[in-house]
């Protein structure tokens, strides 16, 4: 087979929703033509969407090395980068002991990510924690504002402004 009939494959398995299968054919595709940046960048989108960020990443650069004037391949490239900062920042948000670390370690990761990717969402939400435990409220209030403005009818999203907001009229009292 040619790398084409490998894609057709690839395309299939995803209709059957079998994407180990659709992974496994874009592989043979990029084997039978490894020069194909769609193909990286397809393969790159099924691997994310199977949660597999690091072969995602992977196959994300090589795209856009192959390919640096495809707007969507760096633009995905991107977000990838972002989700990949997101979660190592909430990692060490969630793993953190008081008086370990530096606490603005994670808010930088999560700056970076937003600068990456600033429609994602998550980053903001985490961002707004990372400030939240610092006792940053108003940069907390800042980071939701702005993943509200992104997604205005989210009610969890607003709930949690209104905790922020709680937080902040504790701390000035």
């Amino acid at each position: 087979m040619n790398h084409k009939d490998y894609v057709k494959e690839a395309y299939r398995a995803i209709l059957r929703s079998d994407f180990a299968e659709a992974i496994t054919c874009f592989e043979a595709a990029i084997s039978a033509s490894p020069d194909d940046a769609e193909v990286r960048y397809r393969c790159s989108i099924t691997y994310a969407r199977s949660g597999m960020l690091e072969k995602a990443l992977e196959h994300a650069l090589a795209a856009v090395k192959l390919d640096g004037v495809r707007q969507e391949y760096r633009l995905h490239l991107q977000h990838l980068q972002a989700l990949q900062l997101v979660q190592e920042a909430k990692r060490l948000l969630e793993d953190e002991k008081p008086g370990s670390g530096n606490p603005y370690h994670p808010v930088t990761l999560l700056k970076e990510a937003i600068v990456l990717d600033p429609l994602y969402g998550d980053a903001y939400v985490w961002l707004a924690i990372g400030h939240s435990r610092m006792n940053e409220h108003l940069e907390a209030i800042a980071a939701m504002k702005e993943v509200i403005a992104l997604h205005p009818d989210d009610s969890g999203l607003r709930q949690m402004m209104k905790d922020l907001q709680q937080s902040l009229q504790k701390y000035i009292q």
